[in-house]
Order: structure tokens, then sequence, then C-alpha cells
């Protein structure tokens, strides 16, 4: 294949499975909340919500192999069970909420339809994609995304052109950090290590390269998908900024359909009536590709783990699926409120791994990697009991935890143990 047709297939290939429901709804609301400081809550936002995700890619560019070549360093018993954590988590949450997210804002509002019909339809439509393997990222990078892109370029452009171009007072204190903690709340860390798992077997089918040439392949690739990445959150959140004084919003609903309904209000401001099919059209595309990558990575890591068997990356496909079915009738806050301390648990430990896996190798030694992780297992653990049992008490026992209370209180003690033990056991090695 043509060395530039593959980087457009995997870079646009990698976009979309990136940009899911909650990619979309998450910036307007930022934007519209942050006014005037807009500007700098796309700054912080980016940190998190693009830099370690792509980061995340180009992990994957240079280990080039599973998931669970992430975490071997740590030991091979942690590293099988972290993957199969991390993809039992994907299918159990993500996956399902992209289809409840689909149905309450995509089809319901249109055609008044059964979450069980809508579910059962949706993962019938990426049960016919995952099975298709060899076909799917050429598929997604050839057609889906592009209109995916076209749709959100329309809608940026069009919105920012037919705004009034005024901005409300913010409500933030501090905009990059406010930025960065919404940006912490996407958890695309673990769509990295799960989509990059995906993209690594996927060229693999389709190209003959060598190491090096794959490894080229995948960094412009996840450089290229960054910058979709950020070119589009950045036109979302100026968006939302722009038409914080033209659209109310009803502060007593929750936060996802605050964005929901600001998101709404922003395509029929627009593009008049024709907004809320376009929106229709947007989430539909942007959730389905996102369920599509997530079901065939789970597969592609089960069929490596038993014996490379086609059979199990076809069962594991359909169990995935028809889990999706029953889980994605519940609505979508509720699976929100059921993924919260479990990825405040896992996604920390993901963060590290990305970054452990991106050093010099003689810096990311073995013992450097269990280090880091213990202590940040161990600090993440108050994030969890936060959130499930809540207290003066507990907080005030936690509040001597530097960034506690924004729920990345693990972040400095895993850097100090990081550069700490690093640089200890290289003056041990010169010693």
């Amino acid at each position: 294949m043509n060395s530039r047709k593959e980087l457009f297939i995997t870079s646009f290939g990698l976009f979309s499975l990136f940009f899911g429901a909650g990619n979309l709804l998450l910036p307007p609301l930022l934007g519209y909340n942050a006014g005037d400081n807009w500007f700098w809550v796309a700054v912080g936002f980016m940190i998190t919500a693009v830099v370690i995700p792509i980061i995340g890619i180009l992990a994957h560019a240079k280990l080039q192999g599973t998931l669970y070549d992430f975490g071997k360093k740590v030991s091979p018993q942690f590293s099988l069970i972290y993957c199969i954590l991390i993809y039992v988590i994907a299918v159990a949450i993500p996956s399902p909420r992209t289809a409840a997210a689909t149905h309450e804002i995509a089809i319901h509002p249109s055609f008044g339809t059964s979450p069980l019909l809508t579910s059962a339809i949706y993962f019938a439509l990426v049960l016919v994609f995952v099975l298709n393997r060899s076909k799917m990222l050429s598929f997604i990078g050839k057609f889906l995304t592009p209109l995916i892109v076209i749709i959100l370029l329309m809608v940026i452009g069009i919105g920012l052109f037919s705004s009034e171009m005024v901005t409300s007072t913010s409500q933030f204190d501090t905009p990059i950090v406010s930025g960065i903690l919404e940006g912490y709340q996407t958890f695309d860390a673990i769509g990295a290590v799960v989509v990059g798992a995906f993209i690594i077997i996927s060229i693999n089918l389709r190209n003959k390269g060598s190491f090096e040439e794959k490894k080229t392949l995948i960094a412009k690739s996840g450089w290229i998908a960054g910058f979709g990445l950020f070119i589009i959150y950045a036109g979302l959140i100026s968006v939302g900024a722009y038409y914080g004084s033209q659209i109310d919003i009803d502060s007593e609903l929750s936060n996802d359909m605050q964005r929901a309904n600001l998101l709404r209000g922003i395509s029929i401001a627009a593009l008049g009536n024709f907004g809320n099919t376009i929106l229709s059209i947007l989430i539909s595309l942007a959730c389905f590709t996102t369920a599509v990558g997530i079901i065939a990575g789970t597969a592609d890591y089960f069929k490596g783990l038993l014996g490379n068997s086609q059979s199990v990356y076809s069962i594991t496909s359909i169990m995935a699926c028809v889990f999706g079915v029953v889980v994605g009738q519940l609505d979508f806050h509720s699976i929100i409120v059921i993924a919260i301390p479990v990825l405040y648990f896992i996604y920390p430990i993901t963060i590290v791994l990305i970054f452990l896996n991106v050093l010099p190798k003689q810096f990311a030694t073995p013992i450097v990697f269990r280090a880091v992780v213990i202590v940040t297992l161990v600090f993440s653990i108050p994030d969890v009991i936060g959130f499930i049992s809540p207290s003066e008490a507990f907080q005030d026992a936690i509040k001597y935890i530097p960034l506690a209370k924004h729920q990345l209180g693990w972040v400095l003690p895993a850097l100090v143990t990081c550069l700490g033990i690093g640089l200890l056991a290289n003056k041990t090695k010169e010693a």
C-alpha cells in the first residue's frame, strides 16, 4: 500500500477510535462555563485529553507488542491481571456507554424506540464490523472518520461565524487547572493503550514493513491524530464559550444532560432544524467507531492469550456485544456512576505505565516500574474511598496529600518515586 495512503488511513482511524461521545460532549460545556477564559481552559484540557493519549500511542510505537508489554517490567503476573482488568472494564463500561449515549441523544428523541431495540441493532452492527477484522481499520479510516471530521468542522465553522462572538464571565478561578481536571475525566489514557494495541494488530495484518518503518508510521499517525483532536477540541470549546450568552442551560440537570442539551442548542442555532439530524449522525458515528475499536481490541487480546485461536476472537466478540446490549439499556448517567470508582483505581496506573514506557530503558528499569506502580496504587486508594464513602473525617485525613482534593493525590508521590529510584539505580550502576 502507498505509504501516504497508509499514513492517511491509520491517522484517520486512530482519530476516530479516540473520538467517542464523551470527547464530543465534554468540550462545549467546558467552554460554556469558561467564558472569556476559554483559551486557557483549552490549554489545560489539551494536556490531559490530547498529550497523554498521544504519548500512549508513542509508547505503543516503541514497543509494538500488546497491552501485556506495557506492564511486564512490573511482573508477568501483574501485567496479566492488569490486561484482563483493562479489557473487562472497557467492555463492561465504555462500550455499553456508547450505546446508551447513542440512544439518549441520537435515537430516542427522533424515533422514541426502547433502549433494548437501540442496543440490539447497535451491537449487531458493531459485531459485523468486528468480525470483518482485516478490513475494519481501512473502512473506518477511509469513510467513517472523514464523515465525522467534515460534520464536526461544519458545526464548529458555521457555529463560530453565526455566533455573536460574545463570551460570558468565567466560572473558573484557575482556568488551566480546571481544563486539566476536565481532560483527566475523559479517561483517554485507557483509550490510548486499548486503541494502540488494536492499531498495532491492524497494521500487522496489512503491512509487512520493518519494525522501524512501522514505528515511524504509528508515531506519525499518533501526532496527526493528536493534531486533529487539538483542532476539534479547541473548536468545540470556543463554540461553547461564544454561545454562552445565547443559550441557557438548566443548572439543575445532570452534567451529562447539560452537555447534550448545549451541543443540541449549538447545532440548531448554527444549522437550524437540520442541526438535530446532524447531531444525531455525529453522535452515532463517534460512538460506533469507539465501540468497534474497544470490542475488536478486547477480542484481539484474548485471541492472542489463548493460542491465537480465531474461535476465541469470534466468541469474545459475540459475548462483548451481548453484554453491551444488556448494560446498554442503563441510562448514560448510571453507567458513569458505576465507572468512576473503578476508573479512579485503574486510570492512574495506566498513566504511569504510559510514561514509564516512553522513558529510556536505562532509566525505566524493572525496579523503577515496580516502585512507581506500587506507590501509585497506594495513593489511588483514597480517591476510590472518597468517591464511594465521602465524609468530612476522611477529607480531613487526606488534606495533607498534595492534589488529593482533585483526585490526583498519586501524581507527586509517583513522580518523586520515579526520579528518586531512577537516579539511585543509575548511580549504583556507575559505582
